[in-house]
């Protein structure tokens, strides 16, 4: 339909003030009537400045009665902005409370003009045949229900499935593969394809694995790293249609992929997903409004299975897709806890690296690589009393103390101070002596490299991650997120220092520790073949978290999880927003909200201060608002109008909002 001749555009502008979360009607000059097409981006003038703002709609006639500012300027005559993305944008700004113009700014980058010169003097050639046979279900063979999930969304249909994907793969049948075989049957379908994943190294892996099943031409990598014009030129390219399935990081939920009919993403409980800035989006919910607004069919996968994840099993939204126990015994390794031998080899049992781990070490290096999976990068983050556990307090400035390389002694890690002429006190129990906390990384790679003389030893982390290792016999010391996958799997994986995720102050630290365990011992070979994994330095005494990985069961977890949280009332059994602000305001906007009879207050309390030590506001708060999630829609739209309120009072201090935190403190 064309829009040429009318001369009113609506538009958005893209402002932080909340209270103008709305269309604005500006006049179209007649040199710009051809380019000021709904979907591009123009310069207005709003409020005494020239902002940026996107054209909705083309109208005859004017609601606004008087007369009209013109537009300015088209910025690019690239429609940008479509209609089902304007209505995502929307979905997900009511969703949580926020504004629409926030979820603009991180759904459309920004634009380059280099790119879009580059793309339209190299219009892309018609990629080949689908590399992949049709009818072909792969990986998903292994799966029960696979092959018939793939047949529906062949078919259209738009079924959601919670996938947990088996250990040990050959690179033909991991995760990876699975997904790009998934994608292959949507676009033979002729439906477009976005699949998120949390990390670059993620995104290597699965964009390899659609080169190879989809081949050349048929998809495009979008992440925020790849710099302006990269990331421009990869989201112009699924703008016009020229691919039809994306594959990238947190900034790929938004890809203007047309005619969408799978949306898919992996590893829902890694942190990297949440969004960090207003309104703060998870992917997970972004891709489920997604294929609710084009009929999509959704897949979430993943080794383990967060709360959120479970609950929409447990409601009946996704239908579970796993192999069963017969195929979970078939692809997994070993699993054993170290501590209950601790008897039997005497003080060396209860070491760090207690007896059984150095023996499957010493056995699994004749054979190929050995993972060993260490919580902390670095060398000693931190120290504790020797005695009481009680965490080591700088005199000075109370901030914790830690060892730094070998020559280095014990500092406090925010002031730098020492310790004082007469050592270490502990002020609770007075004990002089200190121990590690958690050993680092590259602490433990010294003390393997010395325990395993001759040994290649790799280390990899923040700074350093190794894309791959090889299959020769090496010790390759990662911390969680950074293991690299070997050739062939590892012959062995060691879980160092259990009790520092399980002890984390987090709501989710089983279920974290257990989806970072697994993710390590996925890379381990089956049992069948030798592969085995050692958790060490955990209670004798096994925890929920543990048995759920001895029994690689991680839908067991997350149901009893989720039973225990509908008893205390947390997320996500229910929906908790948390505000920020002025601690004034905060209470003003709780004695608001006790007219609700749903929203249950809890607060404001003061913020903690800064975890670098420094001195927070005194005034700065935070308040708690609770509901039912029959409740979370009507606590958003309370929340949005309330900061519209505030907005319009030039005079108020701004708040922030967070609607659907994952940890309530």
């Amino acid at each position: 339909m064309t829009t040429s001749g009318l001369p009113v555009a609506a538009v958005v502008v893209v402002t932080p003030l909340a209270h103008l979360d709305r269309e604005f009607e500006y006049a179209v000059p007649e040199d710009l009537d051809a380019a000021a097409v709904p979907g591009v981006a123009v310069r207005v003038r709003f409020a005494g400045r020239d902002l940026t703002g996107f054209v909705v709609a083309r109208r005859a006639v004017a609601s606004h009665v008087g007369a009209l500012t013109p537009i300015r300027a088209v910025v690019s005559t690239e429609p940008v902005l479509s209609g089902e993305l304007l209505e995502l944008c929307r979905a997900v700004a009511k969703h949580y409370g926020g504004t629409t113009s926030d979820v603009l700014r991180l759904a459309i980058p920004q634009r380059h003009a280099r790119a879009e010169r580059a793309l339209t003097e190299r219009p892309p050639s018609a990629p080949a045949a689908l590399r992949h046979p049709a009818g072909d279900p792969g990986p998903w063979r292994r799966y029960p229900a696979g092959a018939s999930w793939l047949h529906r969304v062949a078919a259209g249909e738009a079924p959601a499935a919670s996938w947990l994907a088996l250990p040990g793969a050959a690179p033909e049948e991991d995760w990876p593969q699975a997904l790009a075989v998934a994608a292959a049957w949507s676009l033979r379908a002729g439906r477009g394809v976005v699949i998120v994943v949390p990390d670059h190294r993620d995104v290597d892996r699965v964009d390899s694995a659609l080169l190879d099943v989809l081949g050349a031409g048929h998809h495009v990598r979008l992440t925020a790293d790849q710099g302006p014009q990269a990331r421009y030129t990869a989201w112009l390219t699924a703008s016009r249609g020229h691919v039809r399935c994306v594959v990238g990081t947190r900034a790929a939920a938004f890809a203007p992929v047309r005619d969408l009919g799978l949306v898919a993403w992996w590893d829902d409980g890694d942190d990297l997903h949440e969004e960090p800035r207003a309104p703060y989006p998870a992917v997970g919910e972004v891709l489920r409004l997604r294929a609710q607004l084009s009929s999509a069919a959704v897949l979430c996968g993943g080794f383990a299975r967060s709360a959120r994840q479970q609950l929409a099993v447990a409601d009946g939204v996704d239908r579970p897709v796993d192999a069963g126990r017969a195929g979970v015994r078939a692809a997994a390794a070993r699993v054993v806890v170290a501590g209950e031998e601790a008897v039997r080899d005497g003080p060396a049992g209860a070491a760090r690296l207690p007896s059984v781990a150095w023996r499957t070490a010493v056995s699994a290096l004749q054979h190929g690589p050995v993972l060993v999976q260490v919580p902390r990068r670095g060398y000693v983050p931190a120290l504790r009393c020797q005695d009481c556990r009680a965490p080591g307090r700088c005199r000075e400035c109370s901030g914790p103390l830690a060892l730094g390389a070998s020559a280095a002694g014990v500092a406090c890690r925010w002031c730098g101070t020492g310790l004082p002429p007469e050592g270490f006190v502990c002020p609770h129990c007075e004990g002089r002596r200190l121990r590690s906390s958690v050993v680092g990384a590259r602490r433990t790679a010294e003390e393997l490299g010395r325990a395993f003389p001759g040994v290649p030893v790799l280390t990899s982390g923040a700074g350093t991650v190794l894309p791959a290792a090889g299959p020769a016999p090496a010790l390759v010391i990662a911390t969680p997120g950074a293991e690299p996958v070997a050739d062939g799997g590892y012959a062995a994986v060691l879980l160092l220092d259990g009790w520092a995720l399980l002890e984390r102050a987090s709501l989710d630290a089983g279920l974290e520790a257990l989806r970072r365990w697994m993710a390590a011992a996925a890379l381990c070979r089956p049992a069948a073949v030798g592969g085995m994994v050692v958790l060490c330095g955990t209670s004798t005494t096994p925890g929920p978290a543990v048995e759920a990985l001895v029994r690689w069961d991680p839908a067991w977890l997350a149901a009893a999880e989720l039973a225990e949280r509908s008893a205390l009332r947390l997320p996500p059994m229910v929906t908790i927003a948390r505000v920020t602000g002025d601690r004034q305001d905060l209470a003003e906007l709780a004695a608001s909200a006790a007219e609700i009879e749903a929203i249950e207050r809890i607060g404001p309390v003061p913020l903690p201060a800064p975890a670098h030590g420094a001195l927070g506001d005194p005034a700065a708060a935070q308040l708690l608002l609770r509901v039912d999630r029959a409740g979370r829609g009507e606590l958003a739209r309370w929340l949005a109008a309330a900061r519209a309120v505030r907005s319009a009072a030039k005079s108020a201090a701004p708040i922030s909002v967070h609607v659907d935190v994952r940890e309530p403190g």
